[in-house]
């Protein structure tokens, strides 16, 4: 690390710190927090001519309090007339975020599409955006390490800054603290810092945030992180040769979507990931033997992620190769068959509802004998108003009056995570994110898009195009 100065129009900026651990691109990051002047446009002089994104710091010779020279002009604000039409350059920035439709992309600093990706799809769970807004420097638990606590606070300041900002974000910090967090994402190679795999780093980020989010003596909501993401499994493991059968309770983030051959969509591969053969001993045979587990969901959650299977490990080229075979996902997804016996008896009555509900929406009788009755006080129409824009209604509190969210089984789409390339250490990840009124956006690192639900669909996969690798489906309740 070596400190500089560096010259750029009529204004000095001093001690600037360098990390010649990192791409000379990083760099450009931080100077563009100070001027305003993206990477592209920056044109800064050092031995042997311009400064590279991707530059050998040991070969430029720079040296600690050296100046360097920058050039180029940073992004200009409209001014906005004395009379007339307010542009929207003209508003604050967290007005602009409203009037675009859509919060900041975020830089790459080299190989961190990975990262990027994750960030934007939890980004988009406002439940756990006010759990990290909750969580303060003076709130840390005894039982959180330092770096968890660092990266808890990098989280919940980042996306702070993603909802105020419609400029590109450096996420320079958050970074930085990952790495110092998870030594395996600031691995190096040929002195670049290498591509990672998005579903390992989004399970990392989540384990950290259920460590530091755990409310200590409190009843109510233990993990902020379980309430929202945890699923519960419960699961039947039969041993067919001495008929030995005994049962187990656990909870997940996610469900696994596994792919072969028989598997053409999602259902399908759900209903293969809820089963599996695992081997360990018999006290009855007194030896190995095979087990079958099957596993049925007995709690579910306000956002249900599911991964896609897409990666094994190939001995041959000894790497993680990518299962490029199209499986179809709805925007649509209903679970129901999927539960356990309970939790579809708790079901039946909110599916009933919705569906009447649903049902006089689009104009069709409903019989006397399957509507509800007024004495139970359901409104669709409070549900809705806590949606997210789409018409899902969201999770929502039972502080209201004494109305309570209840679970269908029934899930929209909001967020998908796809890859792009044939190995997951390699490629390209971007997010596709469901915005609060309605409309798709990728994000694909500092350039965001509106897309529509047609190119949503088609990240089913089939080729080397985007594909799904995870996907983020958010409930639709109804207030009893």
């Amino acid at each position: 690390m070596i400190t500089v100065s560096v010259k750029w129009q009529k204004e000095l900026f001093r001690d600037v710190e360098i990390d010649t651990s990192q791409p000379p691109y990083v760099f450009k990051c931080q100077l563009f927090d100070l001027t305003g002047v993206p990477p592209e446009r920056q044109k800064i002089m050092v031995k042997g001519g311009l400064l590279k994104d991707d530059a050998d710091w040991s070969a430029l010779g720079v040296k600690a309090g050296q100046k360097l020279m920058m050039m180029g002009t940073a992004d200009e604000i409209v001014k906005s007339p004395e009379k007339g039409t307010v542009f929207v350059e003209d508003l604050p920035e967290e007005e602009q975020v409203v009037s675009v439709g859509h919060t900041a992309g975020l830089f790459n600093l080299g190989n961190t599409c990975y990262m990027n990706s994750t960030l934007q799809c939890l980004h988009s769970v406002p439940e756990l955006k006010s759990a990290l807004i909750k969580y303060s420097h003076s709130g840390r638990n005894n039982d959180v390490d330092q770096s968890s606590h660092m990266l808890t606070i990098a989280t919940r300041d980042l996306f702070n800054e993603l909802d105020k900002s419609v400029k590109p974000v450096a996420p320079m910090q958050f970074w930085m603290v990952l790495r110092k967090k998870h030594p395996q994402f600031g691995q190096l190679q040929n002195g670049m810092f290498m591509q990672q795999d998005a579903e390992e780093c989004w399970t990392n980020l989540l384990y950290t945030l259920s460590q530091s989010l755990r409310s200590p003596g409190s009843s109510e909501s233990p993990d902020a992180v379980k309430s929202i993401f945890g699923i519960e499994l419960v699961s039947r493991i039969h041993c067919q040769v001495s008929n030995e059968e005994s049962s187990e309770t656990e909870s997940v983030y996610s469900l696994k979507c596994h792919i072969s051959q028989e598997v053409n969509h999602l259902h399908e591969g759900l209903k293969h990931g809820l089963k599996s053969e695992l081997e360990k001993a018999s006290p009855v045979l007194g030896r190995s033997a095979v087990y079958l587990k099957e596993s049925r969901i007995n709690a579910l959650p306000k956002y249900l992620t599911v991964q896609f299977v897409r990666f094994f490990w190939k001995r041959e080229s000894n790497q993680k190769a990518k299962i490029l075979r199209k499986v179809a996902y709805p925007l649509e997804l209903d679970i129901y068959d999927l539960c356990s016996e309970d939790l579809r008896k708790k079901l039946e009555g909110p599916r009933k509802i919705l569906r009447n509900e649903e049902g006089k929406r689009l104009g069709l009788e409903v019989s006397e004998k399957s509507s509800v009755s007024k004495e139970n006080d359901v409104n669709m129409a409070d549900a809705e108003g806590s949606s997210n824009g789409g018409g899902e209604p969201s999770v929502a509190s039972t502080e209201e009056g004494e109305k309570e969210a209840q679970m269908t089984g029934i899930y929209d789409l909001v967020a998908v995570l796809t890859h792009k390339g044939r190995s997951a250490d390699s490629g390209h990840y971007v997010g596709w994110v469901k915005q609060e009124n309605g409309k798709w956006i990728e994000f694909d690192d500092d350039n965001p898009k509106p897309k529509v639900k047609d190119d949503i669909t088609r990240l089913s996969g089939g080729g080397d195009w985007h594909m799904a690798y995870i996907i983020m489906y958010k409930a639709r309740v109804v207030l009893v």
